[in-house]
């Protein structure tokens, strides 16, 4: 199955020179990079995100293997879907679907079904995939899986399911996690929200963060797969989260009434 761009010349460049161009003008090659477990990096449009994301890859040591978290916004296919097999579409190129990865995620995790439908129009994990392909190049291997559940058992359990196939199957793999912050609150009450799930995450408490999200009602779209990747890290030995670079869409746009949130956030 090749699952073909969704958002291409809507989120960033339809062009393959004009996307590398946007790409690399948000990586910053001087940066020093650790060998991180996990990641939350933001995947709103590129002009309004592109910067923290870029900070985030910037950060880090990108392997060839990769678990792709994001959330549902489409509402289509199963709760806990994942795509085996096939390749995904970018202007930079076929991104290949580490198929030995995902068929040992699936049976590691009973809730977890291959079903393209809640693939097919997400842009969370679409996002990400020119980012990783200037890094890694050619030989990038990913395993997709969108979250449509807040079930935290469930979300407890995938990361626990994440964190055995990493340490039997891709030990050098990594756990990016795809998540905005809050949406359409003002920027102040949204950088008050922010940072109480921020702190969370820099705790690497994956209960804390779905409890203060859910009591204190801040609309971080991917809180749920941050659960998932926050459990899993913490079982691969993390110690260590750094949040490399927070921004709002007020940065760029200049509306500070009704902005989202975003932050770069590395586990190692």
């Amino acid at each position: 199955m090749i699952r073909k761009p969704a958002v291409a010349g809507r989120f960033y460049p339809s062009d393959s020179e004009e996307l590398k161009r946007s790409v690399n003008g948000f990586l910053d090659a001087a940066q020093s990079r650790v060998k991180a477990i996990g990641l939350v990096v933001p995947h709103a449009g590129y002009m309004y995100s592109g910067h923290v994301a870029g900070a985030v890859y910037s950060r880090v040591q990108l392997p060839l293997r990769t678990v792709v978290l994001c959330p549902n916004h489409t509402g289509l296919g199963r709760p806990l879907s994942i795509m085996k097999n096939g390749a995904w579409l970018t202007p930079l190129g076929a991104v290949q679907i580490d198929a030995e990865l995902c068929e040992a995620l699936v049976e590691a995790d009973p809730h977890l079904e291959d079903d393209i439908e809640a693939h097919r129009f997400e842009h969370a994990l679409e996002v990400q995939l020119p980012f990783m392909q200037q890094i890694a190049g050619p030989e990038l291997r990913f395993a997709p899986i969108t979250v449509g559940t807040s079930n935290l058992d469930k979300l407890l359990s995938l990361g626990r399911a994440i964190a055995k196939v990493v340490q039997t199957v891709a030990p050098e793999a990594l756990i990016a996690a795809s998540s905005d912050m809050n949406h359409y609150e003002s920027d102040a009450i949204t950088r008050v929200k922010d940072h109480r799930a921020i702190d969370q995450i820099l705790g690497m408490n994956p209960e804390g963060l779905y409890e203060v999200v859910r009591r204190e009602n801040i609309s971080m779209c991917g809180y749920a797969p941050t659960v998932s990747m926050l459990t899993a890290a913490k079982i691969l030995g993390a110690k260590n989260a750094e949040l490399v670079k927070y921004a709002t869409s007020a940065d760029v746009s200049l509306d500070f009434d009704r902005v989202v949130g975003y932050a770069g956030i590395v586990i190692s």
